[in-house]
């Protein structure tokens, strides 16, 4: 693993003119916080050597780098899923390959469904802390200590520090942010509503398919990491409807701006 990811790295190193100080995962429907970069360089995941290629509809595929905040970034305009068939090795490989060429902080979005009573679709959640449900670990396997100890700490998964300058942003710009936990599953069914109770009942206040297995890693590697969702749909029971991929990302695109706003004030922050 450890020569692949130079060799990508080598490879996009050679193609771009800044290294990134950032690094950004945008999820279903969130892709929109491509435009307030001001782009440099755009690579095609297919151009990479050793990446995947995304399956799924809202997730264009390229690495973005440019400037946003102040900060020079790189974004993955498209994440991998495990239910793609994808090892969770491969779903991870993009932020190894993040942390080697350069970058400090992983931010990450998502859309996730909400079962916490208290929140409505369209709602943002920041994510202060995960339940790994999902059937394959990344970090199982060898451990390679350049990229990481064997046993890594995840007693502060989510940042605090930038956990509580997002609530400073959100509040001087008027935006409502839920918090909250998000629980990881394989998909790619949306959930039972007896899973959904399950998700509740566990502890969590969102589930989803994605965000858990980056996070693992980018922590890793000692990164610290925020992460967001956009409340898609409700597994509340007496609010569940039936739920369509094509619904998520038209929630996701409605609630995306103030995400976006977020996202790019919080980066202002960074040190």
């Amino acid at each position: 693993m450890l020569d692949k990811i130079k060799s990508t790295a080598t490879f996009i190193q050679s193609q771009i003119s800044a290294m990134p100080e950032v690094g950004i995962i945008l999820g279903t429907g969130l892709g929109g916080l491509v435009n307030e970069i001001k782009i440099k360089h755009t690579i095609p995941y297919s151009e990479i050597p050793n990446f995947p290629i995304s399956t799924v509809e809202g997730h264009s595929g390229k690495l973005i780098f440019g400037e946003l905040g102040g900060k020079n970034v790189v974004a993955m305009q498209g994440r991998f899923h495990y239910y793609e068939g994808y090892s969770m090795q491969q779903v991870t490989f993009p932020v190894r390959v993040m942390k080697a060429i350069g970058i400090k902080t992983l931010l990450v979005s998502n859309a996730s469904g909400g079962v916490n009573s208290g929140f409505s679709i369209g709602d943002l959640m920041i994510i202060n802390d995960h339940i790994n449900f999902f059937p394959e670990h990344p970090l199982v396997g060898k451990n390679k200590a350049e990229l990481g100890p064997r046993f890594p700490d995840m007693s502060e998964a989510y940042s605090k520090d930038l956990i509580a300058k997002a609530k400073q942003v959100a509040k001087a710009n008027n935006i409502m942010v839920q918090e909250g936990v998000y629980l990881g599953l394989s998909g790619p069914t949306f959930e039972t509503p007896a899973e959904y109770r399950m998700v509740k009942v566990l502890g969590a206040d969102a589930v989803g398919m994605s965000t858990v297995p980056e996070i693992i890693v980018a922590r890793h590697m000692n990164l610290p990491c925020f992460a967001m969702s956009i409340i898609t749909d409700l597994g509340v029971e007496g609010k569940i409807v039936e739920v369509t991929h094509e619904d998520v990302q038209q929630v996701a695109a409605q609630s995306e701006k103030k995400m976006t706003l977020i996202m790019k004030e919080l980066i202002k922050e960074l040190n």
